[in-house]
């Protein structure tokens, strides 16, 4: 799973211009062609992502440590570039092309992941794949943007994330479906991930216009200059600092996912579809658990959804079978996303100045998945020191201790904004 922006332009410039005119207003068709990409690629990368745990341990033989490594870099990677790749499509003024790069650089890697078989070829080879995602965001978000009208901005992210998580569902599904056909045909699902991939990235290059983003008409009307000093906001600072420190106890999914099958109760053939449980669910209670955000504190749902992560850690470690210990644990974590997803960019997106909204959203990004990167890698050790079923369990443990701290060091943050 990567981290939501939709809610972004929902808290930013013109908020309130949505009032109603009463017009019906079509999406862009910029919007629905970028969402398509987006479908594409996602098929492509959550094919593969829903095999790379079960390939890694048990095709390649790696250990839970490097696995562990492995899917910190694959959460962690894509947050070190998106600030610059932003930087650069507003220098510029040609978004796409930065997109097209990131897109690029994602297919480039499948074709990589074909021959790679070393953990030292398969951490470059992850490392390309996240880098392409994190080049690509923030230049697809701009053209989005700049597409839209500002009433209407979040109807069009949100039709985008729909196209995207619908990618994300049918990934897993065409990996489960060439593995029921094809024992072990890991390989084969690499090729039609590579297709994938490329399908996608000649629609962009082809269908999608060079959208330029809006300039200013004369120095008189000049946006006013960014200071990173404005970043360091105190109220933000205390955002990201419960934010990573919640991170530091997120273990990647795949983690999750190998407890169950370690446990027992389905055959690893079924293995893919976890993630289209876990979709399915963020795909349903995004929406009703952002309106709740809105009423309720948008912090108080944050840290509240991270209950949710504890009780999946603490369901795949109980020493329990059928199967609706399996599915509930999977139902759990599609909560936690859906609760701290979306809602992250929305409060980083209301405590940062407006003329730094975009980089103190990114900073909240990049620390999440920093320490997200680091709590993986960590978990990995934990993994082969005392076993998967103590290690959920000890993490459980320690976020619940973070999270009761967390709420309490947050709490004021959704109080209005100062004058």
């Amino acid at each position: 799973m990567y981290i939501s922006v939709n809610d972004r332009p929902a808290g930013g410039r013109g908020s309130a211009a949505g009032k109603g005119s009463g017009k019906r207003v079509r999406v862009a068709p910029v919007v629905v062609s970028l969402g398509l990409v987006s479908l594409l690629t996602d098929i492509s990368s959550e094919s593969v992502a829903a095999i790379l745990p079960l390939y890694l341990t048990t095709v390649l033989g790696l250990s839970p440590v490097a696995y562990g490594f492995l899917d910190g870099l694959y959460q962690g990677a894509s947050a070190l570039v998106r600030i610059a790749s932003g930087w650069a499509a507003d220098r510029g003024g040609h978004p796409k092309w930065v997109a097209f790069l990131g897109y690029g650089l994602s297919a480039v890697a499948k074709v990589g992941l074909l021959v790679a078989s070393g953990f030292a070829a398969i951490t470059a080879v992850v490392a390309v794949d996240r880098v392409g995602k994190g080049i690509r965001t923030a230049p697809r978000d701009a053209m989005i943007a700049a597409s839209s009208p500002v009433s209407h901005l979040g109807r069009a992210f949100a039709v985008h994330r729909t196209l995207d998580t619908i990618g994300a569902v049918l990934g897993p599904f065409i990996a489960f479906a060439i593995l029921w056909a094809v024992p072990d045909g890991y390989t084969t699902v690499m090729i039609v991930s590579l297709a994938f991939a490329l399908v996608g990235l000649a629609l962009l290059g082809l269908l999608v216009p060079d959208q330029r983003l809006t300039r200013p008409a004369s120095p008189a009307r000049t946006a006013p200059a960014f200071r990173w000093r404005q970043v360091c906001d105190p109220q933000l600072t205390k955002l990201l600092v419960a934010a990573g420190a919640l991170g530091l106890l997120t273990v990647g999914d795949g983690f999750v996912y190998l407890a169950l099958l370690d446990r027992g109760g389905f055959a690893a053939t079924w293995f893919a579809l976890l993630y289209v449980g876990t979709n399915l669910a963020y795909l349903a209670l995004a929406v009703p658990l952002g309106r709740i955000a809105d009423r309720v504190g948008r912090t108080r749902v944050l840290v509240g959804g991270h209950v949710a992560l504890i009780l999946t850690y603490v369901c795949a470690a109980l020493p329990l079978g059928g199967l609706a210990v399996v599915i509930l644990p999977l139902l759990l974590l599609g909560t936690f996303y859906a609760a701290t997803d979306g809602v992250l960019a929305a409060v980083a997106g209301r405590l940062a100045a407006p003329e730094v909204r975009a980089s103190g959203i990114a900073c909240a990004q990049t620390v999440v998945a920093l320490a997200r990167l680091v709590a993986s890698t960590g978990f990995g050790l934990l993994w082969f020191t005392m076993g998967p079923h103590r290690a959920l369990l000890t993490v459980a443990g320690l976020l619940l201790v973070v999270v009761v701290v967390a709420y309490v060091w947050v709490r004021d943050l959704d109080a209005p904004p100062r004058a």
